[in-house]
């Protein structure tokens, strides 16, 4: 037995109401919000690209300034270069080159230190140059030597009359040299940063 009606207008009315609803609660659970999902999660990769490209931007800027500030440094001819450890023979050398047209000198090192990678060789200097100019040039060379070396505390004296024009530096300073590179031996200290 078949059963068959015909839907009234009111029933076909419902129905089609029921069927645009439907239609409506698809379209958002598989167009919408997918699409929307989709939208935010690109709005949030294109906030966290431009929070990068912003940093890298200020990274490129320091990177130039620094850049800039090296290539000044090389133009005025002042560039030193931590030497690998151990470089004590090559700084001697270098010292006694420098102080060789003084009238006499005296160099008294202190024990190595070392942080981490750094190595510091600090040492005393005295020396008499014959003239005030002879101690600038000679303070110059050691400040502008090709290892990294930097004065301390440098003290002055005059000896002689207006004829005599002797002068006397007392200074302390330090040569720096990394352990990149380096080979440890027997008189290389105990890392103090390794102990801290």
């Amino acid at each position: 037995m078949t059963l068959s009606r015909d839907f009234s207008l009111r029933e076909k009315i419902l129905l089609l109401f029921l069927a645009i609803v439907l239609v409506v609660i698809a379209y958002y659970w598989f167009v919408d919000q997918p699409v929307r999902g989709a939208i935010s999660k690109a709005h949030a990769q294109r906030d966290a690209l431009e929070t990068e490209l912003t940093t890298a931007r200020v990274r490129v800027e320091e990177l130039r300034a620094r850049q800039a500030e090296l290539n000044e440094i090389m133009d005025n001819g002042s560039v030193s270069v931590m030497e690998s450890y151990n470089n004590s023979k090559k700084e001697l050398k270098f010292l006694n080159d420098v102080l060789s047209d003084t009238l006499r000198y005296s160099i008294t090192f202190s024990d190595v230190t070392r942080d981490g990678d750094q190595i510091r060789r600090g040492f005393s200097l005295t020396f008499t140059a014959v003239n005030y100019d002879s101690v600038k040039e000679i303070l110059k060379e050691l400040t502008d030597c090709e290892y990294r070396c930097m004065l301390g505390d440098v003290q002055c004296s005059g000896l002689g009359s207006e004829q005599d024009s002797r002068v006397t530096i007392s200074a302390t300073a330090t040569f720096y040299e990394t352990m990149v590179g380096g080979t440890p031996d027997t008189g290389l200290p105990a890392n103090s940063a390794a102990e801290s």
